[in-house]
C-alpha cells in the first residue's frame, strides 16, 4: 500500500564533476518566458519579479486549456496521460496532488487576499477523495478490541496471496471510541490515496455512490494498487477497485490475489491513506490560517481550517503499529505482545494507515496502522501546528498530547537518521519484513524499532530518491522558520552544508543530487546521549535537474536562510529559481526526461497458477499477463508510438512532463522568495502579542508545579499558543493559560517564564520571571504522583496521573489510589489496569511500564463521566 509519485520513478542520470555555483540570469529577464495564460485569475498585489513569476505559473496551472484539471475540477497527476511512476496513468490523481493544490491556493490567498480557491480545494476534496459514509458504510461494526486479522507480508508478488492467521494476537485500537464520541460518527475522515479521474480502468467506483458501476460510469473512480510486498514495483501491480462487488476480476473479484482465507469471500470496501499527503494538507491549512490572520481574514477560511484539524485527528492512526502490537523488540508474530493503551504507538508518521469493511449487512469492519516509518514522510510543522495552534488543534481529548509527543519523536527520528555527511537515511520498522521477523544481528534500533535503509519498498530502494530529502527537510526548515527551534537548526546546519556541496548552478542549467547510495547504519538511539553516526554514510550516485525537486530544495534553502541569516543558502536558492525560469514553456516549467524504465511496459505481472479473471474492458488477467496486456488501452495513447519504437529496439523515449505537484511547488517557490526576500504580498504582521500577565504558581508538590497566567491579546489576530520555559529550557507548549511541570526534584528552586505566539509566528517578550521551590519529598515512599485534568466538557473529562521515582533504585511495580469527593466514574483507562468501587479507584502498573528508573517518570490516562462538580482528589502512590 504505497503512495509515491516521482519518488518512485527512475530519474534520468546525469553524470559529471561538480562545478562552482555560477551566476544565473536574473529572474526579471526570465520571468516572462511563456507568458501569463488568459482567462485565469490575476494578481492584486504583485510588485516584485518573483511574486509575478508565481502568478504567471499559477495562471498556467489554472488555465483550463492547459489540462491540469478534469471537467469536475480535480487535479490530474500530470497533464500528459502516458506516464508510469506510482500512479500508472497520468490522468489518475492522488491525495498528494490534492494536498499540493491546497497549498498552492493558500499561497494564492496570501498574494491576492482571495481565499475562494483555497476553500474550493477543500470542498472538492470532501466530495471526491475523502470517502463519504456511503463509500464506507459499515464502520459502526468495527470492534476496537479486535481491529484486524493478521496476514503476514512477503518479499515478492509471487508469494501472494497471503493467508489470514486468526491465531496471531492483535492489539487494541485506543482511538476509535474517542473519535466516534468526538464527531458523532464511526466513519474515518482521511484522503484515499488514488483516484482514477476519468474512470480509465472502468471500475466505476464513483465517490459518493459506494457502487461498482463499470466502464459506462462518468467521472472519477476510487481505485487501489500495490498490496503485494516490498519488491512490487509499479510495473508488477494489478490495480483493483476499492469497492469490490465481484463484478470484475475473478469469481472473488480481486480479493484472492492478495489474501487467502478459508470459506467464502465477502464483497467489501477498503481505503488507504497516505500520511504525508494528509499532513501536507494540514501544513497548507496552517499557512493559510497564518496568512489570512495577518489580513484579518481568518474567518473566511475557518471552516476549511477546521476540516484540516479534523483530518489531523484521524491522521493519528499513522502513529500505531499495523496490528496495534507493542512498539519495540516486536519479534515473532505469535509471541510479540498485543498492545494496550498507548503501548502500540510509535508517534511517527508511518507509510500508511488503512480501513475497510463488509458491504452493508456484512457486520464487520477493520482498521490498521503501519509500523514502517520513512524519514521522507515526517512533518514537524504539521505536528507543531496540531499541538500548539488553537484553531488547528483537533477536538479529541488526547489529540493534542499525541501530536506534541509526535513532534518530539520526529525530531529525534531525524537526529537518529542523520548521516555523517548530513543527508537523512531511510527509517525504521516495528515489523521486520512486514511479518515481525527477526532483523539481522547487529541491526541498530530506534526505541526498539529496527533500522531499515529502504523502508516499505525496494524496487527502487525507497530512500534513494533525493526528492525525499528535499520534501522532508523543507518541512523541517518551515518548522525552524516559524519556531526557531534549535533542534531543527542543528539538523539543517548539517543537511544544508551537504546539499549545497553537491549542487551546481550555471547560467543555463543546474545539477542537484538525483539518486543516493547508503552504507552503514546509525547508532542505536539513546535519547540521553545520542550517537554521532560516524558509521552511517551517503553517496551521490548520479545528478539531475528535476525541476519539482529543485523547487522544494530551493524552499528549504530559503526558509533556512531567512531564519538563520545564512546568506549563501538564500543566494543559491535565487540562482536555482532564476535558471529554472529559463525552462518555461507554454503550460509550465519543465525539462525533458529520457525514460529507459519504459522497457518494463512488457514486464510480466504475477498471476497465481489457476487464477483467471478479466479487467472491466475484457483484458485477461491470467498467468503470463504483462503490464500492458491488462492495460491494452495504453496502445491507443497519442504518445504510445515512442514506447513501441523503444520496445522494438529503438531509442529510449524522451518526454517532457508537467506533473501537478511539481508545477505547483515551482510556483510556490517563487512566491516564497518574494515573501521572504522581496517583501511581497500580504505577509504576517510584525506586531507581537502582548506579554502574558499574572503568572502564578499553585499545587506545588515535591515533583511538580502548576503555572497559571492571564490570557494575552494581539491587536492583529488571536494568540496561537504559549511556550513555557524552566530557566532557559523549553518545557511546554499549550494553547491554554495553565501548564503543569512535572518530574522536578524535591526541595529545589526553579524559575519560569512564559511567552505568547500569534499565528504569524511573532513572539512576545518573556513574562516576568517567577521563582518556585518544590516541597520536600514525602515520607514513607520514594514515588510521588500528580493528578491533572487535560480536558473537561461538563459531563465528562480526561485525566492524567504522572508518577515520578524520587528514589535511588528502579521500581518493580506501582499502585496509585484515590477517592473522589464527587460521583466521577471511569469509563476507560490506558497505560494502567484499574478497579473502581464506589468512589475509590486503584490503578496498577502494566508489564511495560512497571519499572521506573530513578529520577524518571511514567504516566497513565483515563476518561471519566460525572455530574455536578469535578473536584480533584488526593492521590497516593505505593511502589515496590
Amino acid at each position: 500500500m504505497s503512495e509515491s509519485l516521482s519518488r518512485r520513478r527512475f530519474a534520468t542520470a546525469v553524470s559529471g564533476a561538480l562545478m562552482a555555483v555560477a551566476a544565473a540570469p536574473s529572474i526579471a529577464r526570465a520571468a516572462a518566458a511563456g507568458g501569463a495564460a488568459s482567462g485565469a485569475a490575476s494578481a492584486t498585489t504583485a510588485t516584485d519579479a518573483y511574486t509575478q513569476q508565481f502568478l504567471t505559473q499559477y495562471n498556467k496551472i489554472k488555465n483550463p486549456a492547459n489540462g491540469y484539471f478534469s471537467a469536475a475540477g480535480i487535479p490530474y497527476h500530470s497533464v500528459e496521460t502516458l506516464i508510469v511512476e506510482a500512479p500508472d496513468y497520468g490522468h489518475q490523481t492522488t491525495s498528494e496532488a490534492f494536498s499540493f493544490w491546497m497549498w498552492l491556493e493558500a499561497t494564492y490567498g496570501r498574494v491576492t487576499g482571495d481565499w475562494t480557491a483555497f476553500n474550493n480545494a477543500w470542498t472538492t476534496a470532501e466530495h471526491y477523495i475523502i470517502p463519504t459514509h456511503t463509500d464506507q458504510p459499515t464502520n459502526s461494526s468495527y470492534n476496537p478490541s479486535s481491529p484486524a486479522t493478521y496476514a503476514p507480508e512477503w518479499p515478492s508478488p509471487s508469494d501472494y496471496p497471503s493467508a489470514l492467521n486468526t491465531s496471531v494476537p492483535v492489539g487494541q485500537d485506543p482511538l476509535a471510541n474517542e473519535l466516534t464520541s468526538t464527531y458523532g460518527t464511526a466513519d474515518v475522515y482521511g484522503m484515499h490515496w488514488l483516484l482514477d479521474v476519468d474512470n480509465k480502468y472502468g471500475y466505476g467506483n464513483t465517490p459518493g455512490t459506494g457502487a461498482e458501476a463499470g466502464p459506462s460510469a462518468s467521472g472519477p473512480s476510487y481505485i487501489n494498487s500495490y498490496q503485494r510486498g516490498s519488491a512490487e514495483s509499479v510495473w508488477l501491480t494489478i490495480p483493483q477497485p476499492t469497492t469490490d462487488l465481484f463484478n470484475y476480476g475473478g469469481p472473488n473479484g480481486y480479493l484472492d490475489l492478495f489474501v487467502a482465507q478459508s470459506g467464502a469471500y465477502s464483497k467489501q470496501w477498503k481505503y488507504t491513506d497516505a500520511p504525508d499527503a494528509d499532513s501536507r494538507a494540514v501544513q497548507a491549512a496552517y499557512w493559510a490560517y497564518r496568512w489570512a490572520s495577518a489580513q484579518g481574514a481568518e474567518g473566511q477560511i475557518a471552516a476549511s481550517v477546521a476540516k484540516a484539524a479534523k483530518m489531523g485527528d484521524y491522521l493519528r492512526y499513522a502513529f500505531f503499529d499495523k496490528y496495534f502490537k507493542q512498539i519495540g523488540d516486536c519479534v515473532n508474530a505469535s509471541s510479540c505482545a498485543a498492545g494496550t493503551g498507548r503501548s502500540s504507538e510509535h508517534y511517527l508518521l508511518s507509510w500508511y494507515y488503512a480501513w475497510g469493511g463488509a458491504e452493508a449487512g456484512g457486520g464487520w469492519a477493520w482498521r490498521i496502522g503501519d509500523g514502517a516509518s520513512h524519514q521522507g514522510y515526517q512533518n514537524p510543522l504539521a505536528a507543531w501546528a496540531l499541538s500548539t495552534v488553537a484553531t488547528l488543534t483537533p477536538q479529541s481529548p488526547t489529540a493534542q498530547s499525541d501530536w506534541s509527543g509526535s513532534l518530539t519523536r520526529q525530531l529525534e527520528f531525524y537526529q537518529w537518521l542523520q548521516s555523517a555527511e548530513g543527508a537523512m537515511a531511510g527509517g525504521c520498522t516495528n515489523s521486520w519484513e512486514g511479518q515481525y521477523a527477526t532483523p539481522p544481528a547487529g541491526t541498530s534500533t530506534f526505541y526498539g524499532m529496527a533500522y531499515d535503509w529502504e523502508p516499505v519498498y525496494h524496487d527502487p530502494p525507497s530512500n534513494n530518491w533525493f526528492g525525499f530529502q528535499a520534501w522532508s527537510m523543507e518541512r523541517v526548515a518551515e518548522y525552524y522558520y516559524v519556531t526557531g527551534d534549535a533542534r531543527a537548526k542543528a539538523l539543517l546546519d548539517k543537511w544544508v552544508a551537504w546539499a549545497v556541496s553537491q549542487t551546481t548552478v550555471t547560467a543555463t542549467n543546474f545539477q542537484i543530487p538525483s539518486t543516493l547510495g547508503w552504507s552503514g547504519q546509525p547508532d542505536t538511539w539513546n535519547p540521553t546521549t545520542p550517537g554521532a553516526n560516524s558509521g552511517l554514510h551517503v553517496s551521490v550516485v548520479d545528478y539531475g535537474n528535476d525541476v519539482g525537486v529543485a523547487a522544494a530544495y530551493a524552499k528549504t534553502l530559503m526558509y533556512y536562510s531567512a531564519k538563520s541569516g545564512d546568506t549563501a543558502s538564500g543566494a543559491l536558492a535565487k540562482s536555482l529559481l532564476d535558471v529554472m525560469a529559463t525552462f518555461a514553456d507554454t503550460i509550465g516549467i519543465s525539462v525533458p526526461e529520457t525514460r529507459t524504465d519504459y522497457s518494463s511496459f512488457g514486464a510480466t505481472v504475477y498471476v497465481p497458477t489457476g487464477w483467471s479473471g478479466k479487467m472491466p474492458n475484457g483484458d485477461a488477467i491470467v498467468p503470463g499477463a504483462t503490464f500492458t496486456s491488462i492495460r491494452s488501452w495504453y496502445k491507443s495513447d497519442p504518445n504510445w508510438s515512442q514506447v513501441q519504437t523503444y520496445l522494438n529496439g529503438g531509442a529510449a523515449p524522451v518526454f517532457t512532463y508537467h506533473r501537478f505537484w511539481a508545477q505547483a511547488d515551482i510556483a510556490m517557490a517563487y512566491a516564497v522568495y518574494g515573501e521572504l526576500f522581496e517583501g511581497a504580498g500580504t505577509g504576517p504582521t510584525a506586531t507581537p502579542p502582548t506579554v502574558p500577565t499574572g503568572l502564578a504558581a499553585s499545587n506545588v508538590t515535591s515533583t511538580s508545579v502548576t503555572l497559571t497566567w492571564t490570557a494575552s491579546t494581539d491587536s492583529a489576530s488571536s494568540v496561537a499558543g504559549y511556550t513555557v520555559y524552566r530557566g532557559s529550557t523549553k518545557v511546554g507548549l499549550t494553547t491554554g493559560t495553565s501548564y503543569t511541570d512535572t518530574g522536578l526534584t524535591p526541595a529545589t528552586g526553579y524559575s519560569y517564564t512564559v511567552t505568547a505566539q500569534d499565528p504569524a509566528g511573532d513572539t512576545s517578550a518573556a513574562s516576568a520571571a517567577l521563582s518556585v521551590t518544590t516541597s520536600a519529598a514525602p515520607a514513607g515512599g520514594s514515588c510521588t504522583a500528580v493528578y491533572s485534568v487535560s480536558s473537561d466538557w461538563g459531563s465528562g473529562f480526561n485525566g492524567n496521573v504522572t508518577i515520578t521515582n524520587n528514589g535511588t533504585t528502579a521500581t518493580k511495580t506501582w499502585k496509585v489510589t484515590w477517592t473522589w469527593p464527587g460521583n466521577q466514574t471511569i469509563s476507560n483507562m490506558w497505560n494502567a489496569g484499574y478497579t473502581q468501587t464506589g468512589t475509590s479507584v486503584t490503578a496498577t502498573s502494566m508489564t511495560y511500564n512497571n519499572a521506573i528508573a530513578p529520577g524518571a517518570s511514567t504516566s497513565f490516562g483515563f476518561g471519566a463521566t460525572y455530574t455536578g462538580t469535578n473536584t480533584a482528589p488526593t492521590v497516593t502512590v505505593t511502589s515496590t
